[in-house]
């Protein structure tokens, strides 16, 4: 088969729909290398988290005066390309499809969440309309929808009126680097070179209201526990700051905002326990990374966070600061069952695994070309 992809975050996002893609390619190629994959790339740029080179992945950029108006090939041009090349399916990988795709080609589309739709509130008013008529035009005019958890295929039936024969669930998985263990060694060196406590928390996403990471901050005011917080800063981030410096617990605090995936999946690896109170999204990938390194986990009682976490998470209601805190202590105060989640979440993770997640892929593509 001939596979095409919207490659725009891909190449260019280095997180959330980014890792998305590129997990996506490289499962597909690793475990079906038969079949050629072509990824669109609006902007030419290579990206160090994507490696993969092979005669099967062919990357297209827009050629011409298509180089003048990119968004504009994005959302039309690109079907040109396909009747060209020619492609068997077209999977749009973030809840867009171009106009004008080929009769003949089959068309896909992922759609990761609808929070914009959930709550309107968080976004910029024309972005919502936007990102609206994008994602309804989407799910009209492909032959599968993808929804990339249970959560996330309600919304659509709801706020986008899609019958539910129309909609698959396929979950992603995660960086194959969070289920290689570090030795000793690595992880004492990584620790000791960013002065690292023996136990701490560690939160990690991008640092803005919707993530609620404040709310750990709140949670560990008044007792000795250290946080680590890794993720992009928002203006969010400033709260989080005047909160540590009213209270003085800057000695509790240590802020990555970048790290290289290894160092992530070490950190992981060294925490005591991982901390996720975000008050929605369409998945949680830190979720499952933080099951692969066998860190347990606190997250949201509601939502998609039991499908991702599994039966061993601890759950709470995160708007609570109380019921965090007691969580958190609770935890902190019996390795014996921080051990028992570690090895129950790793062993729910296995259902996310690379070889599961490309299987699921290929059969609903065949389908497809029957």
């Amino acid at each position: 088969m001939r596979i095409g992809f919207d490659a725009k975050r891909l190449f260019h996002n280095q997180t959330g729909l980014g890792n998305y893609s590129r997990d996506l390619v490289r499962i597909l190629h690793q475990y079906y290398p038969e079949n050629s994959y072509i990824l669109f790339n609006p902007k030419p740029k290579k990206n160090p988290r994507f490696q993969l080179s092979s005669p099967q992945i062919i990357e297209i950029n827009p050629k011409g005066f298509w180089k003048n108006i990119k968004s504009l090939w994005r959302s039309w041009g690109m079907s040109l390309a396909f009747k060209k090349l020619p492609l068997d399916i077209y999977h749009g990988l973030s809840g867009e499809l171009p106009i004008g795709i080929p009769s003949n080609v089959k068309k896909i589309v992922t759609i990761h969440d609808l929070i914009f739709l959930r709550h309107p509130e968080w976004y910029n008013a024309l972005d919502v309309k936007i990102h609206h008529k994008k994602f309804a035009y989407a799910c009209k005019k492909a032959d599968i929808i993808i929804a990339i958890s249970e959560q996330t295929k309600r919304d659509i039936v709801h706020y986008l009126k899609v019958p539910e024969h129309k909609i698959e669930v396929i979950y992603q998985g995660c960086h194959e680097v969070f289920k290689h263990s570090f030795s000793v060694e690595e992880k004492k060196e990584f620790a000791q070179l960013h002065q690292l406590p023996k136990q701490f928390l560690l939160y990690v996403g991008t640092i803005e209201p919707r993530k609620n990471a404040l709310e750990i901050v709140k949670a560990i005011q008044g007792t000795d526990y250290h946080l680590v917080l890794v993720g992009k800063k928002t203006k969010y981030f400033e709260q989080i700051q005047a909160f540590v410096q009213q209270h003085q617990m800057e000695h509790q605090l240590t802020v990555f905002r970048h790290l290289e995936l290894a160092q992530l999946s070490m950190l992981y690896q060294l925490a005591s326990i991982f901390i996720y109170p975000s008050h929605f999204e369409g998945f949680g990938i830190p979720i499952l990374e933080a099951l692969f390194c066998q860190t347990p986990v606190i997250t949201n009682q509601e939502g998609v966070f039991p499908e991702v976490g599994g039966p061993n998470s601890y759950y709470v209601d995160v708007k609570q600061t109380n019921q965090l805190k007691h969580a958190i202590q609770h935890l902190m105060e019996h390795p014996e069952l921080r051990d028992a989640m570690s090895i129950e979440g790793l062993r729910f993770a296995q259902k996310f695994n690379d070889d599961v997640i490309a299987k699921n892929w290929m059969a609903l593509y065949q389908k497809l070309m029957q």
